[in-house]
């Protein structure tokens, strides 16, 4: 589901700099949660770094609405706006899952990073509320391969060599790009 974000400054910053061509700066923090700022990329012209709160804030929900499922966001009320005309990019070094692991005859959940296996940056796709105030939900997909042994969802991960085509794609065309992403750059670890 991808409730907790990696975000390591070095070499997280240079690597998203140099392949977008921005001052690209952000602050460490290896469990980045619902509710606090994530750096994001927008694209208005041109890519720009916005600071947003991670989760939005809804009338009939009392608790955050962190993510979206990415075969929905088209056609939900809540999402189909923002998905055709503020969407985003969250780079990221990784992002936690939990598993149900049995140690000693106790059930326990074993906390797991994500993380490029070339210590590459992740882009995980988002889509932005409230200008004034921006708050992103992460999209997420039907996990794939190796990341299904941990949980049956996960993020939406742009390539950097598609980043352009996540925001210049009229949305109604972004399906593939969306649910084709592959796992084979992934890695996992437990975390002790």
């Amino acid at each position: 589901m991808c409730g907790r974000i990696n975000v390591i400054d070095d070499p997280l910053c240079q690597l998203v700099s140099d392949v977008l061509g921005i001052n690209f700066a952000t602050e460490s923090n290896p469990d980045l949660c619902p509710s606090q700022k994530v750096a994001t990329i927008i694209q208005p012209g041109q890519f720009q770094q916005l600071n947003a709160d991670w989760g939005l804030n809804t009338h009939w929900q009392s608790s955050l609405l962190i993510n979206a499922r990415a075969e929905q966001v088209a056609s939900k009320p809540t999402f189909k706006d923002a998905f055709v005309h503020s969407r985003c990019l969250v780079p990221c070094s990784g992002w936690y899952e939990w598993k149900s692991v049995t140690t000693d005859n106790k059930a326990q959940k074993q906390k797991y990073l994500f993380s490029h296996s070339d210590n590459e940056p992740f882009y995980m796709a988002g889509i932005l509320f409230n200008p004034e105030s921006p708050q992103l939900v992460t999209l997420t997909t039907q996990a794939r391969d190796h990341c299904n042994d941990y949980h049956h969802r996960m993020p939406v991960l742009i390539p950097k060599e598609e980043i352009s085509a996540w925001f210049d794609t009229p949305s109604h065309q972004l399906n593939e790009l969306m649910h084709n992403a592959t796992t084979t750059t992934i890695k996992v670890a437990k975390v002790a």
